[in-house]
């Protein structure tokens, strides 16, 4: 009797095709090594550059400004890097492509050297944008079109994701806090070199999947960016348009910013030339059902940025308070837990309450209760943004103690992830739903720059919610900070040129002069240091004024000094400023989050009715979109 023996990749392990489990360890290690290097990467950026594990010694403002670049850039690189994959290379070799980038990218961001910083993101950045997009269209690959697993494959996929950002978080996080940053991007890149290994391995079990397109291939085609681009130059209204925002793009920046000047015209330039898009496609539409379910899509555009503006402040703002002002010393462990571990409790949330939140939602559409996509996105909209009632309270908890306690973040986290699961699996399959079949491919293009921008408003959110320092120079010698200079340890400091800080209090005296008070001994110490900047003394004294600091009413003060240039250079921290400004913001976001979700449900009826009825055919029961981390609209 003759024994057929199937080829490797008809093979299958559990109920799947062995090849699932090939990506699944792939995307799990890459994973792992983006959100390692996510989870310390602000936090590197802040360390001082003479600390025992030094950083780059820069800003918050500054670091979360580069945060939301970086983040944003994550996702607009997806857009051609899946065009490249579809038209070019196919989605197999654009994975190991983007592996070998990353790969290249956390080894350079180990590299201490200054030149390894910008260099690694780009390698990374790029990396991502060929990986990410194109490994999930491979699963689906897997899959017959009907198969009753493709859903459940791609649900063990997402667990694999959040399993490897869960996971990294951690160990990344430990790495960095006792080796060094630069041992914690070294072992992010060892996660994405094991993740290389095991796809490369595995290559016999995808044959069939994300291979080169076939030239010849007679498929109708979407509607190419090449076409939409020519007919939105040709169109007179389109091209008006297009020339007064590329002037204002130039004007904006150049008129009213102070720096990052170039960065945002081409960041100007690239909104203007998808503004340009969105109005020509929307005059190719044919009838009026499309055009009022494109009126949705753009509605839809806009939940995304408002959701990834608010919750993105997860790997920039709450890194930073984490780090600074939470009190992470577990008595029961006698530990600190590094403030990248709080980076695991979202997947770590999401692999405990993805399936109840989704049972929660295909419970309420059997008993006849609202559970539309729209729905659902702008409850996760309201739900995300009731997450910062809890930073509310550790802003109000740090001010009061000085700390704020741990759970508070836990809870914000918490809430965050209840929303983003029950906003983001559904908001990329509603806009294929919405979308016109031609422009499916633009559609998703728009979207993922949609995300981009989210993440983009994310860092500007950050970085309004830094006050703006003032710096000085140091004008004492070793014997003069001998008594401020914590724990004495004055000659291990200067001998090695190491960061520190003095914690003093600031007032104004009955000479109206500004006053820094040592706090342990009162001692005046105005002589030790000067301001560098001309004017930098009016500009802190008119901070103050609204205080009313005296005396009898001081406000502490940190002088954060760091050895740079040659010299030690230090921030003024007045501890009041920077506490109104957080206050203010996740005040803000929760107000804006929660008003625009109410508006959007206010909304819904007339809204429903201009997608005239795009979701009535959907199959019921529980949905298959699966459940990723801050990423999952790139399946």
């Amino acid at each position: 009797m003759e024994t057929t023996i199937k080829p490797a990749y008809q093979k299958e392990l559990f109920g799947h095709p062995a090849g699932l489990y090939i990506l699944f360890f792939t995307e799990l290690w890459e994973r792992f090594s983006y959100y390692g290097m996510r989870a310390i990467l602000t936090l590197y950026m802040l360390a001082k550059v003479s600390s025992d594990n030094p950083g780059l010694g820069w800003e918050e403002g500054k670091a979360l400004a580069t945060y939301g670049w970086y983040t944003m850039l994550v996702y607009v690189v997806s857009i051609p890097g899946g065009i490249i994959a579809d038209k070019i290379l196919g989605q197999k070799m654009s994975v190991m492509i983007g592996g070998w980038l990353l790969v290249a990218g956390h080894g350079v961001l180990s590299i201490e050297q200054d030149w390894a910083f910008f260099s690694g993101l780009l390698l990374i950045v790029l990396g991502v944008g060929m990986l990410k997009p194109n490994i999930s269209t491979m699963v689906g690959g897997l899959y017959k079109e009907g198969d009753a697993r493709r859903d459940k494959g791609f649900s063990i996929f997402y667990i694999g994701i959040n399993v490897g950002a869960a996971i990294a978080a951690i160990l990344v996080g430990l790495v960095a806090k006792e080796y060094g940053w630069h041992y914690g991007f070294g072992l992010a890149a060892i996660g994405m070199v094991i993740g290389q290994l095991v796809y490369i391995y595995g290559q016999k079990y995808l044959t069939h999947v994300g291979n080169k397109p076939d030239p010849n291939s007679t498929e109708e085609a979407s509607v190419s960016i090449k076409e939409i681009f020519q007919r939105m130059l040709s169109t007179k209204k389109s091209l008006v348009v297009l020339i007064l925002l590329l002037a204002i793009s130039f004007v904006i920046p150049l008129q009213f910013m102070e720096s990052e000047v170039t960065a945002y015209i081409v960041f100007f330039i690239f909104l203007s030339v998808v503004v340009g898009f969105m109005m020509t496609v929307y005059e190719d539409l044919n009838g009026n059902v499309e055009k009022d379910r494109f009126i949705v899509l753009l509605l839809s555009f806009l939940i995304v940025i408002v959701f990834w503006g608010a919750f993105e402040q997860a790997g920039g703002l709450l890194n930073i308070y984490a780090q600074q002002k939470t009190d992470r010393f577990l008595p029961v462990f006698d530990y600190t837990v590094p403030a990248a571990f709080f980076q695991s409790l979202n997947p770590t949330y999401i692999i405990l309450f993805g399936i109840p939140v989704a049972v929660f939602w295909a419970w309420m559409k059997r008993r006849g209760k609202e559970a539309s996509s729209i729905f659902k996105m702008a409850i996760g909209v309201i739900i995300m943004g009731l997450g910062f009632v809890f930073m509310v309270f550790a802003t109000l908890d740090y001010e009061a103690n000085g700390e704020a306690a741990i759970y508070w973040l836990i809870f914000a986290y918490l809430l965050h992830t209840i929303g983003e699961l029950s906003a983001s699996p559904v908001a990329l399959s509603f806009i294929t739903k919405l979308a016109p079949l031609r422009y499916g491919a633009l559609m998703m293009g728009l979207y993922f720059a949609a995300t981009g921008l989210g993440n983009k408003v994310a860092g500007i959110i950050g970085e309004s919610s830094q006050a703006e320092s003032i710096t000085v120079v140091l004008k004492a010698d070793q014997d003069q900070l001998m008594r401020f200079v914590p724990n004495h340890e004055t000659d291990s400091i200067f001998q090695k040129n190491k960061a520190f800080t003095l914690e003093t209090q600031l007032y104004k005296n009955a000479s109206d002069e500004v006053i820094f008070e040592e706090v342990n001994t009162d001692e005046n110490i105005n002589s030790l240091f000067a301001f560098k900047e001309e004017g930098s003394k009016l500009e802190l004294m008119d901070r103050i004024e609204p205080y009313e600091a005296s005396v009898d009413d001081k406000l502490l003060t940190y002088l954060k000094f760091d050895y740079k240039e040659g010299r030690y250079l230090g921030r003024v921290d007045v501890d009041q400023f920077q506490t109104d400004l957080e206050f203010k913001t996740f005040m803000g976001i929760i107000i804006f989050t929660v008003a625009f979700g109410v508006l959007v449900i206010l909304l819904l009826k007339p809204l429903k009715r201009l997608t005239h009825g795009a979701e009535e055919k959907e199959v019921e029961g529980l949905e298959g979109e699966g459940f990723e981390i801050a990423d999952d609209e790139i399946k």
